[in-house]
């Protein structure tokens, strides 16, 4: 990402998507969150008018399928049996990231579908499996075409559509027992002296930042997964997008017990990751997705994403979201089979999203 100036790369993206903006991207390599070890080889496309960039996509060389959150392990396992290799394959995403927005970015319409079409020279001229572009924004569909195969899957995002002005509207909106319990949640939390402060990057001190960085290994570390963000990526989010950096940190007797870091977007805030020191009910729900809530709405903001999976958020005020990916497989009888089984995931999906919805906590 260095190689490309700041300006010119975000000059082909509205700036409402904190993850596409090139101190997003240009942090991650600068501070060792990628390494080619890890599976992650920056290769992104570009497209030039002589020195204008008229369009990019991030995108990376992948050895394995590791913090994609779109999964294709079924697919590599089909390609060892056949003793075909399907790594490296060309995967265009932001990194440990299941966020929806611009993938393609492009000054018009004809440069976003040039650039999908270097994609594919790009992979077979690399002889690569496949290409993958992962959690799309939904007006970028209709510059793909046939030979990309889509695939769906469900997120939970909440979303301020009826005009909440504060809490207690949106309580007001679920029916009487889901009400209760968040109200019971949140009465524990606070019964146990937990307070808690909201901060952007320029608000937070170095303390605030290590602890934040110290919750996200702990979580690593009980769930057995390698953490890839470092300290000084927070650092550098802090400094490079002070406003866009948001965290929530619970302390309790004057110390930071646990934390949620977050990115905030033109109209979105985006949760992704939480940790802490200490377990009692209810902090993981107040941490993570009330004070986020509490946050969109007395910041104006119209939707909260906290991330992948998670069907517990429904009773929270998270309801079902499509989530979209395209993927490029260049074997044709690999592809036809691809196709017949992504059209089956999609109706499986789409079956399993209207379930979800009818478990929604508000009142008809």
């Amino acid at each position: 990402m260095a190689q490309v100036s700041a300006p010119a790369w975000d000059g082909l993206h509205d700036g409402a998507n904190p993850f596409v903006a090139h101190a997003f991207l240009e942090g991650l390599e600068r501070h060792g969150c990628l390494r080619p070890q890890w599976g992650w080889t920056p290769r992104h496309l570009t497209l030039w008018e002589g020195d204008a960039l008229v369009a990019a996509a991030p995108g990376y060389l992948k050895t394995n399928s590791h913090g994609e959150f779109v999964f294709d392990h079924a697919w590599a396992h089909a390609y060892a049996r056949h003793g075909l290799d399907y790594f490296p394959k060309w995967l265009g995403a932001v990194p440990y990231s299941p966020v929806t927005g611009p993938r393609l970015l492009a000054r018009d319409d004809v440069a976003r579908r040039a650039l999908l079409d270097a994609i594919i020279d790009d992979a077979t001229a690399l002889g690569l499996s496949s290409a993958h572009v992962n959690f799309h924004a939904a007006h970028e569909d209709a510059a793909f075409g046939d030979d990309w195969l889509p695939r769906t899957d469900v997120q939970y995002h909440w979303q301020n559509a009826a005009g909440w002005p504060d809490f207690d509207a949106f309580l007001a909106d679920m029916d009487h027992r889901h009400r209760k319990n968040i109200r019971q949640e949140r009465a524990k939390v606070r019964r146990a002296g937990v307070g808690f402060r909201v901060l952007h990057g320029d608000e937070a001190d170095a303390r605030d930042l290590a602890a934040m960085h110290r919750f996200y290994l702990a979580t690593f570390a009980d769930y057995g997964n390698a953490p890839a963000l470092t300290l000084e990526f927070l650092r550098h989010l802090a400094a490079a997008m002070p406003r866009a950096l948001v965290l929530v940190l619970a302390d309790l007797d004057g110390e930071a017990i646990a934390g949620a870091l977050c990115l905030r977007g033109a109209d979105t805030l985006y949760g992704r990751y939480w940790g802490a020191s200490r377990q009692m009910p209810g902090l993981h729900f107040e941490t993570c997705y009330y004070q986020g809530i509490e946050y969109c709405l007395r910041e104006g903001l119209r939707r909260f994403e906290p991330g992948a999976q998670g069907e517990h958020k429904i009773a929270r005020g998270f309801l079902p979201e499509f989530v979209r990916s395209r993927h490029w497989i260049a074997d044709a009888g690999f592809r036809g089979a691809l196709r017949d089984w992504c059209a089956e995931e999609a109706d499986a999906t789409r079956q399993q999203a209207a379930w979800l919805a009818r478990r929604s906590p508000f009142r008809a």
